[in-house]
């Protein structure tokens, strides 16, 4: 896969309810291509916080890292 563009600036709306968390968009890879990938809210889940998802460099190519809720 080819590197990634630089990421788009999504207009982050107000949240549908006190705490919840954004999640940021990020380019996925379709059909040979990247495709931006809206963010929105999403409830949070007690004892986690979101990783973002992230392109990263592997060999000649790039990898994407899918964004997770991790412990902590």
């Amino acid at each position: 896969m080819v590197a990634p563009p630089a990421p788009q600036v999504d207009v982050i709306p107000a949240p549908p309810q006190p705490g919840y968390v954004w999640i940021g968009g990020y380019w996925n890879w379709v059909g040979g291509r990247h495709e931006w990938v809206h963010g929105h809210w999403t409830a949070p889940r007690p004892g986690h916080h979101w990783v973002a998802y992230e392109w990263v460099r592997q060999g000649d190519g790039w990898r994407l890292r899918p964004g997770h809720w991790e412990r902590g």
